[in-house]
């Protein structure tokens, strides 16, 4: 039977690092090689499994990457865009899938993770879930069916530690909305109002996020029309799902050529 391709993850005591590690570990086609952290972490040093309050896995936390890179197959990556266009180079370097589900990242970042993605696999989603990148294309399709008669409104809700808004998998669903349509997204972008704002401009797409408690992730987006809305919705309630969709991404780009793709290439939508 052949080894399990050996996969590094970044951001290791973050929520969805904890998830991604226990996913790998229960499942059979992925084995975990590398745990990493930032610089003066509590956890560095220790076991990863007796860090996350499980038994040893044989894997010590470590800030630096170079070491699971020879490893490695693939790097998956939940943290900070500085942290992942850093991490974009080295992977590409070693010729590792990546997969990046940060968000929050700049157009130069993202200039800068093309250039990686011309020597190895990146993909890239603000949501690895099946149900989320089903929505996107709904969204895309209905903002086409729909003039602008029809005002488009995205709203979000995540927990109270969330650091970014829009969430990213609200700017996929604007920029699929602005798609439908035929537009740029920014110029057509509303950030959340506050005093004065004066009326609504006509073929805008609206942002709202909320912040709070221990919410997973709650999409909506609005087609308000003359006498009748459209709503289509999406509810995460297991950070799971995002750990799941991130190993099926991951499986997917070991067959790939180098890259960027996102997770509408990974399920064939």
């Amino acid at each position: 039977m052949a080894e399990q391709p050996g996969v590094a993850v970044m951001g290791a005591s973050g929520r969805m690092g904890r998830m991604l590690i226990q996913s790998i570990t229960e499942g059979d086609k992925l084995r975990l090689v590398g745990a990493i952290e930032r610089a003066g972490h509590d956890w560095l040093g220790e076991d990863v499994g007796v860090a996350m309050g499980g038994t040893a896995l044989g894997v010590a936390v470590t800030d630096d990457l170079l070491d699971p890179l020879t490893k490695a197959r693939i790097i998956i990556d939940f943290t900070a865009p500085d942290v992942t266009v850093a991490t974009a180079a080295l992977a590409a370097q070693a010729r590792a899938v990546h997969i990046i589900g940060t968000t929050g990242m700049t157009e130069d970042d993202l200039t800068k993770v093309d250039a990686a993605a011309r020597h190895a696999v990146i993909v890239r989603a603000g949501n690895m879930s099946l149900g989320v990148n089903l929505l996107v294309q709904l969204t895309r399709k209905v903002a086409a069916a729909l003039d602008d008669d029809f005002d488009i409104e995205v709203v979000e809700a995540h927990h109270r530690h969330k650091v970014d808004a829009p969430s990213g998998t609200a700017l996929m669903l604007g920029e699929a909305a602005a798609d439908g349509r035929q537009i740029d997204l920014r110029d057509v972008y509303d950030a959340a109002r506050d005093g004065i704002t004066g009326a609504r401009s006509t073929g805008h797409i609206g942002f709202s996020a909320i912040r709070g408690g221990d919410i997973i992730g709650e999409h909506d987006v609005i087609f308000a029309g003359p006498g009748e809305r459209i709503v289509l919705s999406h509810r995460a309630s297991d950070r799971a799902l995002f750990a799941k969709g991130a190993l099926k991404a991951a499986s997917w780009g070991l067959q790939q050529e180098p890259g960027h793709y996102s997770m509408l290439d990974v399920l064939g939508l």
